[in-house]
């Protein structure tokens, strides 16, 4: 691991957050930043490395840009007897996209899923 990829992963980090320099009053909200942070840095180094572990060579900025398109929306319905439904479900993934989940070893992508949350 590079200096430049550790910097490149940072900077990638902190656009696609939003987020710009914080100054924070209290030491545990710096820690807790930080901590976010290096979590972030974490997560996305692992999803290189087994990509990479796969012979798949695609920088995280290339990886995120492929998968941006694949969305998944929850759909919140009440029923006549107060009951609230959540409902998940995936567009279904492009070719590229279904093979970078497949490396990853994310199982179903498109399954859809349904939780009873609460009744009024």
């Amino acid at each position: 691991m590079t200096l430049t990829r550790v910097e490149n992963t940072f900077r990638s980090l902190k656009n696609d957050l939003g987020l710009r320099p914080v100054y924070h009053q209290l030491a545990t909200r710096t820690a807790a930043h930080l901590f976010i942070s290096v979590l972030g840095y974490h997560l996305l180094s692992a999803i290189e490395l087994t990509l990479r572990s796969n012979d798949d060579t695609r920088s995280w900025s290339t990886i995120k840009e492929q998968v941006s398109t694949h969305a998944r929306t929850t759909m919140v319905l009440t029923s006549d007897e107060g009951i609230v439904n959540h409902i998940r479900v995936s567009s279904v993934p492009e070719p590229t996209q279904r093979k970078i989940y497949s490396l990853l070893g994310v199982r179903d992508p498109l399954k859809r899923t349904k939780t009873i949350a609460t009744r009024l």
